[in-house]
């Protein structure tokens, strides 16, 4: 009865609220089935936006300092603007820190604390060297625009475990990034995995506040939209964007409680978020600090996927064609202690084991010094760390040459970190597809290889 009544939307909520109860009982994850035990169930992506220069952050290159000055006595393909000098060496120094010894620069005095739980891949390489196409390509797997995001996979997948917060959130810091919106779409893929927008601060969500004086009037006005988009359902068959319209309408109604509780920081110690950086002198710190929080806020209460993106500091992104610098000393002060605070915190509540935090960037830097102080985009070979979720802790793979401008041991495709990051997550990335176009298309397209290597 409940299949066939009112178009069957009764079967469609009954069956909706037997699996979750199945998932609750069995510690299921939603979504799909997994193909393999996982060992994380979220992730939290640390987007470094504009290009981190991976010989001044974790990938030292004595070599600069030898020959600064000098000539690049190599081949190099054109670079985005072609205006390249002599080499530049590093401005700041490296130590070795931790059991395991990871070089960790001076940027990065709280993060190298951590060193021992930091998954450090100095081989990554994109194929794009242009901002918006290799955001695409590091967001999508994809260099172009409208491909599902690699947010919108993992929910797709894994569903959502929040009830009342979607399972993919954006947490905008004030800078989107080049390639705008597309990068947190959901492409193909069904609207509800596409990514939701919050801000860093109690009001997060834009309009989310009912313009309804009471409870029953909002309710009231909810019902009648429920009633016309089922009755536009019933007429057009299965509409996804219909389906996904009525979904969030139930999500929004369940958001007006939840975004304030969450937001608010309710329960959450002095110490807590002195230990995010909520304190810092430097206010772009206390912005960034305060999105790492919700971030941890957001997987504790279910949420699958939560990609940070930049406040700004007075310089565009980690992007410095020009002072170098000021602009890496400013960048690195403004997410150094929040990002520590983070591991520290998700390890100390025994969440880090099933948490992959991923600090990436779409491309790196050249060694050559661009005009008289900055760095060119290199997509050729550069640095990407991941942390728990099943990465091997206290670990460096791959290398890149002696000026650190090619990958040149254990080269890793975008692809393979994609692939990797969804076999932790409990799928093989040649199996989770959706039909589009004529063929199942996935993340990771038809290339991509698990790196076992970095897998505890």
């Amino acid at each position: 009865m409940l299949a066939t009544a009112a178009t069957g939307f009764g079967g469609m909520a009954a069956s909706a609220l037997f699996a979750e109860e199945a998932h609750a009982q069995t510690g299921g994850q939603g979504g799909r089935p997994l193909d393999h035990p996982a060992k994380a169930k979220a992730v939290i992506f640390l987007y470094m936006d504009g290009g981190p220069s991976q010989m001044d952050t974790f990938d030292p290159k004595p070599r600069l300092e030898k020959d600064h000055g000098k000539p690049l006595p190599l081949e190099v393909p054109a670079t985005q603007f072609n205006n390249n000098g002599n080499i530049l060496k590093s401005p700041w120094s490296f130590k070795k820190y931790g059991q395991s010894g990871i070089d960790i620069s001076e940027l990065f005095p709280e993060v190298a604390k951590c060193a021992d739980e930091l998954c450090v891949m100095r081989s990554m390489t994109s194929n794009f060297s242009e901002h918006t196409n290799a955001n695409y390509f590091l967001h999508t797997g994809n260099g172009s625009q409208g491909r599902p995001s690699m947010g919108a996979w993992v929910t797709y997948g894994l569903g959502s475990a929040a009830k009342n917060l979607p399972g993919y959130v954006v947490i905008n810091g004030g800078l989107i990034p080049n390639g705008g919106l597309d990068c947190f779409g959901s492409g193909f893929l069904p609207p509800t995995y596409q990514g939701s927008i919050f801000l860093p601060r109690p009001s997060a969500v834009a309009d989310l506040n009912p313009l309804e004086k009471t409870e029953a009037e909002q309710k009231r006005k909810l019902n009648l939209l429920k009633r016309l988009d089922k009755s536009v359902l019933g007429g057009m068959g299965n509409s996804a964007a219909v389906d996904a319209a009525i979904q969030n309408y139930e999500l929004a109604f369940r958001m007006q409680s939840a975004v304030p509780e969450l937001t608010g920081m309710a329960g959450e110690t002095e110490a807590t978020k002195k230990l995010y950086g909520l304190d810092h002198p430097f206010a772009p710190a206390r912005t960034f600090g305060f999105q790492c929080l919700m971030a941890r806020r957001m997987v504790e209460r279910g949420v699958r996927f939560v990609e940070l993106t930049h406040p700004s500091c007075g310089h565009d992104r980690w992007d410095q064609h020009g002072n170098l610098k000021k602009g890496h000393e400013d960048n690195s002060r403004m997410v150094d202690t929040a990002i520590a605070g983070l591991l520290k915190d998700l390890k100390s509540r025994g969440m880090l084991d099933s948490t992959i935090v991923l600090w990436a960037s779409e491309f790196g830097r050249t060694p050559m010094v661009q005009g008289g102080d900055g760095r060119d985009h290199n997509p050729f070979g550069f640095t990407v760390w991941a942390a728990g979720g099943g990465f091997k802790p206290g670990t460096i793979y791959g290398a890149t040459d002696e000026f650190g401008y090619f990958a040149v041991e254990n080269k890793m495709e975008m692809h393979d970190l994609h692939a990797t990051m969804l076999h932790l997550l409990g799928f093989d990335h040649k199996k989770l597809t959706q039909r589009f176009g004529g063929r199942d298309m996935r993340l990771t397209d038809v290339f991509g290889n698990v790196i076992k290597e970095l897998i505890v």
